[in-house]
């Protein structure tokens, strides 16, 4: 039997749920679902990016540039974008799942040569004279770390159609598509646009 001293307590419980719990409740789902589809960030593990992003960098992620997913699924709802040469972005290794930063090297129809950890892409060389160990790729320089050497090489591969390559810039030290192979660029979880923390400078705001 219900008391009249427990029916006021039940109706406070209630109000509180729908007055408090479950906006707040509706706002998480909403901020984390702009997390998953929007707008991301992601703290940089290793040193295979040197000398562009260095150890505990942490980065802005566009999760839209390669286009607009149903949040928390890969079902993607709009194609906003392709990955481009020269463009930082985020991926699973299709190796064993962990979640990747590296440089889209090349994309679907480049035919690929590496040699000393230069890039040459369709017959011609990125890194320019005069540039030192810097990679043009139009739109973006990328300097690379070559003090580890250049890795393994790359002859003569041609980039399948829907796929990308991905290399690191410190290219003596990345374990990238030389060794889990071409990724799927659909599957590209999002492109790097900036550094917004970075150890021992604090908060900045470098573009990528």
């Amino acid at each position: 039997m219900t008391t009249a001293a427990a029916e006021p307590q039940s109706n406070r419980l209630l109000h509180w749920l729908k007055k408090e719990a479950l906006p707040l409740l509706v706002m998480l789902g909403l901020l984390a679902a702009a997390r998953d589809s929007l707008a991301n960030h992601y703290q940089v593990p290793s040193g295979s990016m040197q000398p562009t992003l260095e150890p505990g960098d942490r980065v802005v992620v566009d999760m839209r540039a390669y286009g607009l997913r149903l949040p928390f699924t890969s079902v993607e709802l709009l194609h906003t974008g392709t990955p481009q040469r020269g463009e930082v972005a985020v991926f699973d290794s299709p190796q064993d799942g962990t979640r990747l930063i590296k440089r889209v090297a090349a994309v679907g129809g480049d035919r690929v040569d590496l040699f000393d950890g230069h890039l040459s892409i369709n017959g011609q060389p990125l890194a320019q004279a005069g540039l030192g160990e810097v990679e043009d790729f139009g739109r973006i320089l990328a300097r690379l770390d070559l003090a580890q050497g250049g890795g393994p090489d790359i002859t003569g591969l041609t980039v399948p159609t829907g796929k990308v390559l991905m290399l690191g810039d410190h290219r003596g030290n990345s374990a990238d598509g030389r060794y889990f192979g071409l990724v799927d660029a659909s599957t590209l979880y999002g492109k790097a646009t900036r550094v917004y923390y970075r150890r021992g400078e604090g908060f900045t705001w470098q573009a990528l």
